[in-house]
């Protein structure tokens, strides 16, 4: 009933940067939070930074200050905007959203990742 795709992964240099996006489509009333998270090979998958309905935001430690997530609510889409990369950001990238469908339901949601890799 509803899908997330994201897009914006690709290999950067470090210090470089990178903008993920993450765009929900389907049966969509409105959308309560949406969550970027990150699972590198031979880890748990982790949270990056989040953002609720109401634009509060929350970033793990290992990126607060170089990560920016934003949403447009009119679009459904979710932004990470990823400044001063480091090699040990390189993981794979999913992004999540809590969100409540037209028949009433609530969907907790997946998109399928976007690879990062920080390499020189």
């Amino acid at each position: 009933q509803v899908q997330l795709v994201e897009s914006g992964g690709g290999l950067v240099q470090p210090g470089g940067s990178l903008r993920l996006s993450c765009v929900a489509s389907g049966s969509i009333f409105n959308i309560n939070s949406m969550t970027w998270y990150r699972q590198a090979p031979g880890k748990e998958r982790e949270l990056v930074a989040g953002i609720t309905g109401g634009s509060t935001t929350n970033y793990a430690d290992s990126v607060r200050g170089r990560f920016t997530i934003s949403r447009n609510i009119a679009l459904n889409t979710a932004y990470l905007q990823m400044n001063s990369l480091k090699p040990e950001d390189t993981a794979r990238y999913y992004c999540n959203a809590v969100i409540r469908l037209t028949v009433g339901a609530v969907s907790n949601t997946w998109g399928q990742g976007t690879q990062v890799t920080v390499s020189s």
